[in-house]
Formats: C-alpha cells, structure tokens, sequence
C-alpha cells in the first residue's frame, strides 16, 4: 500500500511542477524544497503544520486546497520536519479524500483545471494520457485499496500529547529532532519572544508557568475587587499607571459577571514553551514530554472540554495583551473547536495516559520533595516571589545577603552570636497550644468566638510556622549558619508539620481556618492571607499540592516545646513584659548589654550572684513584706496615718520620703485596692519576670531557673484562686509600688487593658491566661481534639 500511495502521490506532484520520479521525497534536493517553502513564506515547520492542516480543512477551494497539502507534505518530508509515520498518516488522509469527492482522475483534474494554470494543465493533460495508456497508478485500483483500509482510524496528530499546542501550532508527530539552525532560531526567539535566555531560565519559567503564573496576580486583584464598590474599583484603576488596560479588561469581566478563570492562559503556554525548550536544544525529549503531560494534567483537573480552555486562554490573553478579545472568540477559535481534522476533535479528557499523568505528577513530587521546599512553599504565601526558588541553599546575590543580615539584626533582634540556637527562640508551641485551647474551649462552650470554634479541629502550628518559615530562609540567606545546620532546622520544620497535619491539604485548611479566627489581629504591615490560601486550596498547580509529607518515625522539633507547668509559671509574669511564648535562653551579647543594664537601673542588680539574692528575697519575703510592716498597720488606725501624711505634706522631703509619701496617701486612699487585695501577685509576677532576664543573661542555668519558676508557682497558687483574683493583685501591687510620675496614670490604664486582655485572650494572642489553668487549680479546660498542645507532667496530664 505505501509504495502504491507513494506511486500516486509522485504523479500529483507534477501536477505543481514536480519531475516526475517514484519517491517524491527525492525530486527535490534540501535546498530546492526549502526555497519553495519560503517562497510561499514558510520559514519552519510550526508554519508548514499550520498550512498543511489548513489546506486539509479548506473547503472553499478543496481540489486545490488538496493539492497544496499534497506538495507541502512532501516539502516537509524532504527537510524532514515530518516523520515517516506522519507521512503515512497524512499521505492516505488525502488520498482518501480526494478519491472520495472525485469517483475518477478525470474529475479530479478538471476541478483543478479551472484556475486555467498553464504548468498546472500541460500536467493534466499528462497524466490523462498516462492513464489512458496504462501507466502509473490507477485510479480505480486505487480507490478499492483505500476503501480497504478505510476501517483503520488514521489519525493525522500522531501524539496526543501535543494536541493543545495546537492554540499555538499543531504538532504533527513526537518524537522530534530539530536541526542545529532550527536550535538556533528558536533560542533567538525564546530571547526575543519569551525572555529566556538559557537553559535554567527556560527552566525557572516553566516551573513559575507550571505553579504560579500570571494567573495569580489577576486571581487576586478579581477576588478583592470583586469584594469591593465602585468606588474601591476606580481608585485601583487609578494607580496602575501602563497596567490601566489590564485594569479596564478587569474590571470589564467582573461588571459582566464573566467567569473570573484563566489559568489556561499559562498552562497552554507551559506546553507551548516546553516544546520550543526542546527545539532550542535547551531541553532532553523526556523533559519536554513530561511538562507538557504535567500541563495536560492541570488543564484536565481545571476543565471540561477544549472549548472551557479556549475560553480561558482568550480571557487571559485579553488581561495580559490589555484588549478585550471576548468578541473575537469564534474567529480565533472556531477551526480548532469545530473543524473535523482539528487536533482538539480528540476530547481533552482523552489526550493523556494514566501513565504518563502518574509520571509526570511523580516528576513534580519528586521535585518538591525536600525539606526546603515545605520551607519555601509557606514562605512563598505571603512572599510569592519566592515561587523561583528551588531550595534554601539557591546562589544568593550580596544585596540580598544584605538585605537579609539587617532584617536579622533590624527586625527580629537576632544576632550573629546567638547561633542557630537563636532562631529556636522563633518557634513557639507554647502559642500553638493556647490557640488549640482556646478553640477548643470556644466550640464547647459556644458564645462570642465563632470563627475561633471553627478552628477547634485544626491544630495552630501553621500560625507560627509560616512566620518561622519566613525567619528560616533569612537565616538561609545571610550566610551566617552552616548549610547543614539550615538544614537540620528545616527537616525538623517538615517533620513536625507532617505529624500536625496529615496532608498538605489538611495544612492550608487550617492555616485558612486560623487566618480567619486571627483575621485583623496583625499588625497593620500584615496583609491578610485568605485570598492566597484561597487560591492555593484551589489552584491544581499550587506547589503545596507536590508536597510530600515526611513518614519519619523518630522527629525533633525546630525548638523545645516546654512542659505546661513551666509554660504556667512563665505566664506568670503576666504583662510586665510581652508575652513570651517559650523557654527563654541566653541571647545576643548586645541584648544582654541592654538587659543587665536595666536591671542596674531599676533594681540596682549587676551580677548572678545580686541576682540570685534578690530573687531568693521576693520568693521569701518581697515587696508584700514591706506593705505589710510598713503600711498595713496605718489602716487600723486612721488618725496616725492621716497625722504622718500632714507631717510629711508640710516639710521638705527627699525622695525616699517622697516615695513613703505616695504610698501612705495611697492606703488612705485605698488606691487600685490596695488596702483590700494580697499584692503577693507583685512578687510572684517580678520573680518569675527577673528570672527569666537572668537566663537570656546566661546568669540563670536551665536548673535553677526551674528553681525559682516552680517557686513563683507554689507562691502564687498558695494565694489566689485564679486568674483573675491574681490580676487583681498584681495591678494592686503594680500601682502600689509605682513611682509618682506625670505618666502614671496612663501607665496604670495601659496596664489594667493589658490585664484584661490577658485574661480574655481579646486580642488572641495577647496572653496566655486565658487558656491555662492557674497553678495548683482544678482543670477547667477543654482537651483539645489533636496532639499539638503541650505536654503535662507525668502526675498531671493535661
């Protein structure tokens, strides 16, 4: 049959001027045949694609038109950008058509001898006589041997995998080789046209196509623009400066309630790239092959058919070119969609193997399985930038090394001297566990905290985790840690995650849970996530979808998690200073400077061992000592204590008079309730406050830091019932022993807010009180519905 079809054909090509030889393939030599495609202003084979398939859907001119694929096929096989199987393929395609719509040559010739070509009817008349004299191929014999093979389905798209390039340029066949002048012609045009310059910026590009693209920054700005009013909208509109194109076309879509989806406008672009990647020599056949499976795979899971995706395609086209082409969808589109011989007449749904879906799924898995990249995955929410990184240890630039080393130092305090062990001190289960608490408590007992109820099946280690991420690849970035200590830090970070959550999924859930019930506690430079963490849930391409969670068995945290007794004590000191969600440890040599000097200037404190002495001194006796022997008396008796304040208001006082002063006019008048409220809480708070400055100062070991926390527990529990009966104490004993300053008053109001915030966690993450129990008291606490909360001590199990 081929050799019969290779017979026919020959003689057709006369037809266009060809010598008559038996294998059109060697009529013309390489030059010759390249002349003739540029002569008809073809340049490369993605333009012979397109004409060959518009000469086989023409049906205006369909002799000619017939005729013309018939000479292009064989251009095209003679350069050999068209495989032998594709020449088959196309080659019985046509003559099976031209001899179903012409029963004999005789009509074949005269539907093309209307044009009245003088080249074309001299050949005519030929291959009449030809036939009449019993050469070459006859017609009939070869209209029965088509009809025989009619039942075998010719497909002209040999691989399914590059049937939606066909929005760009029909593929013929796969497997392709491209010659070193085709290599070099695409690489210009990549330069030109895509902006990518060589292999790993090809690379980067189809990975940020594959899990980012344009299409984030457009789902964005739809989501909060479609939240918002008019007015809202013309103001955006007004600061986008070259962008207010993008912004019309927009806002165009949202007015007409367009569907707000174009993803198909990068991941089309995925395959079309990938293919130009392997035409440029930039990428290996498998390479090409499995991203445009993966490309495949996404569209399939985003949509229904091919015409969902064209749809897409345009809307995306029109946001990135800045022209609505909503109205040119049927003249851009209608041949791929509806034409018979269209590559896209194969269903979408049937264009990608089980087995090559799974590989190339497997390929990007195997990509993003690292610790690094659930680092850069978090990160990269709120930093979307950093979709191009690939891991922690990438090539950083000095300015960003810069850059990184002051927002260590600037931002978060942490410095050279500290170590690795410093960044321990940014990981704080003690926060997760109040979160979990609180939700916990908030779903059992219903009440003012829907949205936190909401959270009480999610646990809040992604709270602290996304900013602890961020803070990692800083570190990563400053060059100041060992690769494998940045590593460490980072497989525990993985490791952790994956016992909280059994799935990527299951993370951003709860991460979107969270941001919602934690939703306008942040600071103002804090842009809330819901809308990313929205997308990622959505986005088939998302990197968190590729994430494998680790099936460790044995794991360490990226800090220490404290015992929730040592937590308790900790929360002690209450409000004196923030909220300390952590064992502390001895910090920078700067930070300690600063914290051995406020303890010189406020308690007059300048070693361990003064330290020491004045913390055994507030376990035993403290300033509730001194209110007991120095002021408690004058209660009992009135006219004394009005008679010492008279003395004291009508002479000169020096200041440690002047302080007597203050506090005896205070038990007159029973300011902040001093007269009627143990102040023991003072102590308790100031202890457990000043051991803590002593461990950072490294003048405290872990033990008898233990020591004194323990203490200030029993103290505390010995005296008070609760929380709250504690704040009521320790805002007595704060005001009590507060110097008189033109401040005072508003330091005591800043101070009864922090109280109450501690004790009803408004803000969340204001303080703990709201979520422990007070020492030596009964539980009152819900028991969370999952493990990440912080453990009990053996006789006492949370």
């Amino acid at each position: 049959m081929r050799e019969l079809l290779s017979r026919w054909w020959a003689r057709q090509l006369t037809l266009c001027g060809w010598p008559a030889v038996g294998d059109p393939r060697r009529a013309l030599s390489r030059d010759a045949a390249f002349e003739r495609l540029m002569a008809a202003g073809i340049g490369d084979r993605d333009e012979l694609t397109w004409r060959l398939w518009e000469s086989v859907a023409d049906d205006h001119d369909p002799a000619l038109a017939r005729l013309a694929a018939l000479e292009l096929l064989a251009l095209g096989a003679t350069l050999g950008w068209i495989s032998a199987a594709a020449e088959t393929a196309w080659l019985q395609y046509l003559a099976t058509e031209i001899t179903r719509r012409y029963a004999s040559l005789g009509r074949w010739l005269e539907a093309l001898t209307v044009h009245r070509d003088p080249i074309l009817g001299e050949a005519a008349q030929d291959l009449r006589l030809a036939e009449r004299q019993g050469r070459g191929v006859d017609w009939s014999t070869l209209t029965v041997r088509l009809n025989e093979c009619s039942e075998t389905d010719i497909s002209l798209w040999q691989s399914d995998l590059w049937r939606a390039r066909a929005a760009f340029a029909p593929v013929l066949d796969w497997p392709m080789s491209f010659s070193a002048d085709e290599q070099r012609l695409r690489q210009r045009l990549l330069r030109e046209e895509g902006e990518v310059s060589d292999r790993a910026g090809l690379m980067a590009s189809l990975w940020w196509l594959s899990a980012q693209g344009d299409r984030y920054g457009w789902d964005m700005d739809a989501r909060r623009l479609a939240r918002e009013g008019q007015s809202e909208a013309l103001t955006w509109l007004s600061t986008l400066g070259e962008q207010r194109d993008y912004g019309r076309v927009l806002l165009a879509f949202l007015a007409d309630g367009e569907p707000l989806d174009w993803a198909a406008w990068d991941w089309l672009r995925l395959i079309d790239q990938a293919y130009w990647g392997h035409a440029a020599g930039w990428l290996g056949e498998d390479e090409a092959a499995a991203f445009a499976a993966h490309a495949l795979d996404l569209l399939q899971q985003r949509y229904a058919d091919w015409r969902e995706v064209a749809k897409a395609y345009q809307r995306g086209r029109s946001l990135f070119e800045g022209r609505d082409q909503r109205a040119q969808f049927d003249a851009d589109w209608e041949r791929l969609l509806i034409s018979p011989v269209s590559p896209w007449q194969k269903p979408l749904g049937e264009v990608l193997s089980v087995s090559r879906r799974e590989a190339a799924r497997a390929r990007v898995r195997q990509r993003e399985d690292s610790a690094d990249a659930w680092v850069l995955a978090i990160a990269a929410v709120r930093e979307p930038d950093l979709v191009h990184r690939r891991g922690l240890d990438d090539a950083v630039v000095p300015q960003r090394r810069e850059e990184a080393c002051r927002y260590l130092d600037d931002v978060l305090g942490l410095r050279e001297d500290e170590g690795i062990d410093g960044l321990s001190r940014f990981w704080m289960p003690a926060q997760a566990h109040h979160l979990n608490q609180l939700a916990a408590d908030a779903r059992a007992r219903g009440g003012r905290q829907r949205a936190l109820a909401a959270c009480a099946e999610h646990a809040a280690t992604i709270v602290m985790a996304e900013k602890y991420a961020f803070y990692l690849l800083m570190a990563a970035d400053s060059g100041r840690y060992a690769a494998g200590q940045i590593e460490s830090l980072a497989r525990a970070f993985r490791d952790v995650l994956s016992r909280f959550y059994v799935s990527p999924e299951q993370m951003l859930k709860a991460w979107q849970a969270w941001e919602a019930a934690l939703s306008g506690e942040e600071p103002m430079d804090e842009a809330p996530l819901a809308d990313d963490l929205a997308w990622h849930l959505a986005d088939p391409g998302s990197r968190f979808v590729a994430l494998t969670p680790s099936a460790a068995l044995i794991w360490q945290e990226p800090g220490p998690r404290p015992t929730l007794s040592r937590f308790t004590a900790i929360a002690l000191a209450g409000p004196l200073n923030e909220a300390l969600w952590q064992t502390p440890r001895p910090v920078s040599f700067q930070e300690r400077q600063a914290l051995a000097d406020w303890l010189d200037m406020q308690y007059g404190l300048q070693g361990a061992e003064g330290l020491a002495n004045f913390l055994d001194f507030l376990v035993e006796a403290g300033d509730r000592q001194e209110y007991q022997i120095n002021y408690a008396p004058y209660t009992l008796n009135r006219a004394r204590l009005e008679a010492e304040i008279a003395i004291l208001e009508s002479g000169e006082c020096g200041d440690e008079e002047r302080v007597h002063l203050a506090r005896l006019q205070r038990v007159r008048d029973n300011d902040a309730h001093c007269n009627d409220v143990d102040m023991t809480a003072w102590d308790a708070a100031q202890l457990v406050d000043l051991a803590l400055a002593g461990r950072q100062l490294g003048w405290l070991d872990e033990s008898r830091l233990g020591h004194y926390l323990d203490s200030a527990s029993r103290l505390a529990g010995s005296r008070y019932s609760g929380w709250r009966d504690y704040a009521e104490g320790l805002f007595s004993g704060f005001a009590f022993f507060m110097d008189n300053t033109p401040e005072r008053g508003a330091f005591l109001v800043r101070f009864r807010e922090a109280l109450n915030a501690w004790l009803n966690a408004e803000p969340l993450l204001a303080g703990a009180w709201a979520s422990l129990d007070f020492p030596a008291s009964a539980g009152s606490h819900w028991t969370p519905l999952h493990i990440d909360i912080l453990p009990g001590e053996p006789e006492h199990l949370h």
